[in-house]
């Protein structure tokens, strides 16, 4: 069993570990992107999330991660065997993989064996009711996008060729990471990511001795390493778990869904979709916390992360998204 680097022993980082978090908590809030350097903890922390996720309810033999009591995907319900809780999915989409590993294709093994048409399900069942993660995002070819962007919109899967007729839910939040020096990302695939962050190479001495010494010791022995973090990493599973059931309780007022309104009014960001993420983002940070209601200061602390890839270029301003974003956080706030 490989084991994965744990979260809590990542330093420094801390809007990419806020907003990997807020999407464990709320996966409605569209995924999150993360981009930066190379060699700072983005996979490590995607990776990572495998050891924080609380687990999910599905049948042993389910291909599809289905829910209890969910009608059973292209054959008999006895197949999918009797009920059982896995680890949520957290499924990596290579660079190169061709649309059959994505959607699913025929069994070729089975057509050949037995002469039956059977579908053989690929990456997107797999990460039903889990994450999918993209490393390189934005070299990804068009065709895979596309493809993401279909099932992202509608939560479903469909695949219709080689006489297969298939229909499967596909609901995933998606991550992606890459470095921006490489290429940008398509438009219409950014505006699917609910949360942008962005990650650098630490600047402070002190942190990368920490990071080095971490790394080095996690490689020279990886299970002693996380057992040294496992109360830590159950303390975060625990917080998480805690979040996810209060997160519905959480109370939106009045007073907050102006303000939402107000930021983005003022930093011209396009569409309606940025006051409904910046508000989830919110009521998962609340919930993360443990408030019973989201307060001002909540959405000041995701609004960069919820807002930093939906501005309006402006070719009469140089700043980056970031400085154009606490401009605008401190003109809504000073109203």
């Amino acid at each position: 069993m490989t084991l994965n680097f744990p979260f809590p022993a990542i330093v420094g980082q801390e809007e990419m570990k806020q907003a990997l978090l807020i999407a464990c908590v709320e996966p409605r809030v569209g995924g999150v992107l993360i981009f930066g350097d190379r060699g700072t903890a983005k996979s490590t922390a995607v990776r990572a999330l495998a050891g924080l996720l609380p687990e999910i309810e599905t049948y042993e033999h389910c291909p599809y991660n289905s829910a209890p009591g969910s009608d059973p995907i292209g054959g008999d319900a006895r197949a999918r065997g009797h009920q059982v809780r896995k680890p949520t999915p957290v499924v990596d989409l290579p660079l190169g993989v061709t649309e059959d590993r994505v959607v699913g294709a025929l069994d070729i093994e089975k057509a050949l064996r037995k002469g039956e048409k059977a579908f053989e399900p690929g990456l997107l069942a797999r990460a039903n009711r889990g994450f999918l993660y993209i490393d390189e995002v934005n070299l990804l070819e068009d065709h895979i996008v596309d493809l993401l962007l279909d099932v992202a919109a509608t939560g479903e899967n469909v695949v219709e060729r080689d006489g297969l007729s298939v229909r499967h839910p596909a609901k995933f939040v998606l991550v992606g990471s890459g470095n921006p020096e490489e290429g940008e990302l398509r438009p219409q695939l950014l505006d699917r990511f609910g949360l942008s962050v962005e990650v650098s190479t630490p600047r402070d001495i002190e942190d990368r001795i920490e990071v080095v010494r971490r790394r080095d010791a996690f490689e020279r022995d990886p299970v002693a390493f996380c057992a040294r973090w496992e109360e830590a990493v159950g303390e975060l599973r625990a917080r998480i778990a805690k979040a996810q059931t209060l997160v519905a309780k959480i109370e939106t007022t009045d007073a907050v869904l102006r303000r939402a309104s107000e930021i983005c009014m003022a930093l011209g960001a396009d569409g309606l979709r940025g006051e409904l993420t910046l508000i989830r983002a919110a009521r998962a940070q609340a919930a993360l916390e443990g408030c019973a209601a989201m307060s001002l200061e909540h959405l000041r602390a995701v609004a960069p992360a919820a807002l930093r890839h939906r501005l309006r270029r402006d070719p009469l301003d140089e700043a980056g998204s970031s400085v154009r974003i606490e401009r605008g956080l401190a003109e809504a706030f000073a109203a």
